[in-house]
């Protein structure tokens, strides 16, 4: 029997506070269309959405993205979002038990503040074992490459799996400049990442675990995360 929406505890949306990519003084962030497309899915089903990020407080964007996006522009545009996304609960502060679902968004920043945060990690872990949903898109699975099971076992071992690929990491010139790839070091610990040309949609669903590709895949992530919870 399908769900109705006001079923559903919120779903927190997770966004990295590194604005610098590492050494090279690069500015970075979140992905704003990693954000905002997902969160309209689950918005117009009547999800709530709340927002967090590592630090708390104003999360750093990476760059004002096209506003001719017609869900960019309106989001932009729209108060409530732009208080919402300056004032981030800080994760580690954050009563996961609230919550059906836990989504990372990308943004180049993650690479750095994700893998090894352990209020990150905590938060996977109670969501899933709690039964519910994890879900990543873009960059935000670095989030998934160190969280682990109470039984110490990797989240991710043996599921499915996609994240900015490799080969998406070279086009945009960010090989030597991020400090791991995420493609290869998520097959390093024993997940299958499931590679497509560059900028396809790609989302892949295994279990309670959702992951998109790249910013192409966000809208579509939002739809299968909705579509999960209210299964």
């Amino acid at each position: 029997m399908s769900k109705q929406a006001s079923e559903i505890k919120p779903v927190l949306f997770v966004v990295t506070s590194t604005a610098v990519k590492g050494a090279t003084g690069l500015a970075t962030g979140y992905n704003l269309g990693e954000v905002v497309h997902p969160l309209e899915k689950l918005q117009d089903a009547g999800i709530q959405v709340d927002f967090a990020s590592i630090q708390g407080g104003d999360a750093p964007m990476d760059g004002l993205q096209d506003l001719n996006d017609a869900v960019i522009a309106h989001y932009w545009t729209d108060t409530d979002f732009r208080y919402a996304i300056a004032h981030t609960a800080r994760l580690a502060d954050v009563d996961t038990s609230l919550y059906s679902a836990i989504f990372f968004a990308g943004g180049h920043g993650t690479m750095w503040d994700f893998p090894e945060n352990t209020a990150v990690q905590q938060a996977i872990r109670d969501i899933d074992e709690a039964g519910g949903i994890v879900s990543a898109v873009c960059h935000g699975p670095a989030a998934l490459v160190n969280a682990r099971r109470s039984d110490g076992s990797l989240l991710i071992e043996a599921k499915r799996v996609a994240a900015f690929t490799d080969a998406e990491e070279e086009e945009v010139q960010s090989t030597h400049v991020v400090p791991f790839l995420l493609a290869s070091t998520l097959n390093a610990r024993g997940a299958e990442h499931i590679d497509t040309p560059n900028w396809s949609n790609n989302v892949i669903v295994d279990g309670r675990l959702i992951t998109g590709q790249n910013p192409q895949s966000a809208a579509s992530l939002g739809e299968a995360l909705r579509d999960a919870l209210l299964a």
